[in-house]
């Protein structure tokens, strides 16, 4: 009997394997061979080649050869071959023909012609032959109201590559060739088209123009790809270890009760599956294995490292579905030998472009200390960013015992990252920072030109004006304050000497008091119109308890002091949602050890890097969109913030394809740049414990 035409898989879908050559490639060489097929078999170099070619060529063999001569197996009888059984249920890749096999096969007769000729079909994926196609519940997950009233199936034209995967299914060909992938579906009544899906207690046929609540386009793309889809890439599901079991209770080839053996590693397991009757055996796999290792646990590992959440969280949500997973130590050995020399690789990688730009041009660079919160913080981090482009360029992590205190952290930063773009040729054209004493001490004597960010003096002195307004006879106050705020912002921006900002800030001590001529050189009148009021009540008095705390707060040393050196064109805004998005990825609450702070940090910054620029949304017509926002700072008040394009993650994407790989197969060159960073002792190092 004849190898059938095609069969379908589990799924329906028309299906060839993986013989030993395809026969597009080399021609039968038989003699009237008008249907070949797929699998051929080469002419023998020694044993038997007489007969051979006396049946190929029917008895008038050239005087010259071929290079290559190849007889298709349909000039086989079936015991010519070892594993013909198998091959014809599906779950041998490739016919083996015997020893001293010689082809004897003219052509095929009438009948097997005809099976030929009509796509003969069998359902292997399932164990169940074509009239044996039972009505049952399965494993789906679905909800009733996922599905409409009824479905049918479309998809039966994809046909499978030949990669084992699956429940172990190996495709076949035959001697037809394959059938052309269209659109449109094949019709094969008593086959797909008459099969009905029971979904947890209720049968339901899918309408073939109704679509699933869920459905998405992009999962209905045909499954035959020339290119191999990265492991990584691959869909991932979750399937029931019923489901599983349903597929190997019985015995492919005598069909009867086989024994099943699983072995499990995190997310990894392994089914055995035995068949006493008949011997047959084979192992199924539920990923791929990465040397030794499964390529879902080192991807689940790399995924929750790079995605800035805990571990822990994760392992919470797989035991509340009873999900299987890897150990904490075996998330902890794959991120100090794949995840964390990966995301070093790439930062430093990165840092090495924007510096490169960075060398040929001045620099405008801010920078702004974060540490944990208390007076007993350990790490501290200092970010250096370029505020031309809102681009974090370099971050140091310094350890309160390198420094002896955690007051001293700010400063041992802010001088390595100096000295990084130093040596990296950064010329700094001027640097912004916040106010602390200490670093103002250390770039005025190192010769570096320092502003301070207007945001933070405006925020003491609102802080401190508050207070004030709360007072008895300061209540009067409370109507300037939105005033002077603006006034510190335009003071900044309007102003390109020292002089002229403090003039321009003290005017705002006679403006309160309905004087707009000024006698200062540098700002001598208010800029605005002259104009008369209807709410005379507004303005202050000389000599008042409201006046007296006003120009106590504006007009000390310290404060005009801070007023000459406010950055004249960009701030450290951009910072302070840098520093946001560090406890996305490194939340306060959660200790880490040096290296996986330093990582988390670099994680930060190629997020923040890659989504700074994002334009502002617009909606279908095309108009920008906004969004209303209510500082915490602002009771009553509300502000018209810009919505932005949704966050990419393509580092995310980047760093997966180098540890899956690059970093796995060949980690030690990675390991270089991990071990050049200087990682102090711990803190507990120096602690003594009594025995």
């Amino acid at each position: 009997m004849a190898p059938p035409t095609s069969f379908r898989g589990t799924f329906g879908q028309l299906v060839s394997p993986d013989c030993t050559m395809a026969a597009g490639k080399d021609k039968c060489y038989v003699v009237g061979c008008n249907k070949q097929h797929v699998s051929v078999h080469v002419l023998p170099a020694v044993q038997n080649r007489a007969a051979w070619l006396h049946f190929i060529f029917d008895g008038n063999v050239p005087a010259t050869l071929p290079k290559k001569v190849v007889v298709c197996a349909n000039h086989f009888t079936e015991d010519s071959f070892e594993n013909y059984r198998q091959y014809t249920a599906g779950f041998a890749r490739r016919l083996r023909l015997r020893e001293n096999s010689v082809p004897t096969v003219r052509r095929k007769s009438a009948e097997d012609g005809a099976a030929t000729a009509s796509l003969t079909t069998r359902e292997v994926g399932c164990q169940t032959e074509p009239a044996q196609i039972q009505k049952r519940t399965v494993g789906t997950q679905l909800s009733q109201r996922t599905l409409p009233p009824t479905f049918r199936s479309k998809g039966v034209q994809v046909t499978f590559s030949t990669k084992h995967t699956g429940v172990g299914v190996t495709n076949l060909a035959f001697a037809a060739p394959p059938p052309t992938v269209t659109s449109t579906p094949v019709k094969e009544p008593g086959v797909m088209e008459d099969m009905e899906i029971e979904l947890e207690g209720c049968t339901s046929r899918v309408a073939s123009q109704g679509l699933d609540a869920t459905y998405d386009p992009a999962d209905s793309a045909d499954i035959l790809d020339a290119t191999p889809t990265p492991v990584h890439q691959e869909k991932k599901y979750i399937v029931y270890e019923t489901s599983i079991k349903e597929l190997f209770q019985e015995c492919p080839v005598c069909k009867r009760p086989c024994t099943i053996q699983t072995r499990r590693l995190g997310t990894f397991v392994a089914v055995l599956q035995k068949c006493i009757h008949c011997e047959f055996s084979r192992t199924w796999n539920s990923q791929p294995l990465l040397n030794s290792t499964p390529a879902g646990n080192l991807h689940l590992s790399a995924a929750v490292y790079l995605s800035g959440v805990s571990y822990i969280t994760v392992q919470k949500v797989f035991r509340a579905m009873h999900l299987q997973t890897l150990l904490y130590d075996a998330f902890r050995r794959h991120a100090r030998t794949y995840v964390e020399p990966a995301i070093v690789h790439k930062w430093k990688t990165s840092q090495d472009g924007m510096l490169q730009r960075l060398s040929r041009e001045n620099a405008i660079v801010g920078g702004i200390f974060a540490d944990s919160p208390g007076h007993s913080a350990k790490f501290g981090s200092y970010t250096m960013m370029d505020l031309k482009t809102n681009t974090v360029i370099d971050i140091q992590l310094v350890q309160s015992s390198e420094v002896g205190g955690t007051s001293n952290m700010e400063k041992e930063g802010l001088k390595r990252s100096l000295v990084f773009l130093k040596e990296r040729r950064v010329n700094i054209d001027c640097i912004v920072t916040d106010r602390h004493p200490q670093v103002q001490t250390f770039l005025r004597e190192s010769g570096i030109d320092q502003y301070y960010d207007v945001w933070r003096l405006e925020k003491g002195i609102s802080k401190k004006l508050g207070k004030i307004c709360k007072k008895k006879d300061c209540q009067s106050l409370k109507k300037w304050l939105p005033a002077i705020k603006n006034h510190i912002y335009w003071t900044a921006a309007t102003s390109t000497t020292g002089p002229e900002r403090v003039a321009k800030w003290t005017s705002i001590l006679q403006h309160v008091r309905d004087v707009h001529i000024h006698g200062d050189p540098f700002f001598p009148a208010c800029l605005h119109s002259a104009r008369q009021t209807k709410d005379q009540n507004k303005w202050l008095t000389a000599g008042t308890p409201a006046f007296y705390q006003l120009e106590k707060v504006l007009s000390t040393k310290k404060v005009l002091k801070d007023v000459a050196k406010l950055a004249p064109h960009h701030q450290t805004s951009a910072l302070e949602r840098f520093h946001r998005v560090i406890l996305r990825f490194a939340p306060k609450n959660v200790a880490y050890p040096f290296l996986g702070v330093l990582c988390r940090l670099y994680l930060a910054a190629l997020h923040f890097n890659e989504n700074a620029a994002r334009d502002q949304a617009s909606t279908s017509s095309e108009d920008p969109r906004h969004r209303r926002h209510f500082p915490k700072s602002q009771k009553v008040e509300c502000r018209v913030k810009p919505i932005k394009t949704e966050a990419t993650f393509r580092y995310v994407e980047d760093l997966t394809c180098l540890i899956m790989g690059e970093v796995f197969q060949d980690p030690e060159p990675y390991w270089v740049q991990l071990l050049q960073i200087d990682v102090p002792p711990d803190l507990s190092s120096g602690h003594e414990y009594l025995e």
